[in-house]
């Protein structure tokens, strides 16, 4: 099971690091000026969406549901594990969400100035800053 939790971190770290850095590109993005920047940025922004961040968090869930089938009698009779979940699920409705404006910046169909994309770049911060807390401190009420 150390095995599986390793790759299940692994993969979290990965998802976690393309979530980061993909609306970071976002912000350039649709500062960007020039046609040979955007097409720079529409390449960049696809790659590392389906080359590292989807692998990744579809990765990342199967081996935290693995980790979570093994252990459900345990896990599930905790509120902190309830709320860690939530989080991964607002996490991956982040992660369409990221698509959705890879898609629509990709089209040219944008509607998002860089600094609406430089707060929504943030979010995927305070997510992970619950999962981990949840998961390692396992709080008490």
């Amino acid at each position: 099971m150390l095995w599986i939790k390793a790759f299940h971190i692994i993969f979290v770290v990965c998802w976690f690091s393309g979530l980061f850095y993909l609306p970071r590109l976002f912000v350039y993005h649709a500062m960007s000026e020039d046609q040979v920047s955007k097409d720079r940025f529409v390449i960049m922004e696809r790659k590392l969406f389906w080359a590292i961040t989807t692998p990744a968090a579809i990765l990342a869930i199967i081996f935290g549901t693995w980790i979570l089938a093994a252990n459900s009698g345990y896990f599930l009779a905790w509120w902190w594990m309830q709320v860690k979940l939530g989080l991964v699920a607002l996490t991956v409705i982040y992660h369409f969400y990221c698509w959705y404006f890879m898609k629509a910046l990709k089209q040219g169909n944008n509607l998002r100035s860089h600094i609406f994309f430089r707060a929504f770049n943030e979010l995927p911060v305070f997510m992970l800053v619950g999962i981990v807390i949840l998961i390692v401190v396992k709080p008490v009420l």
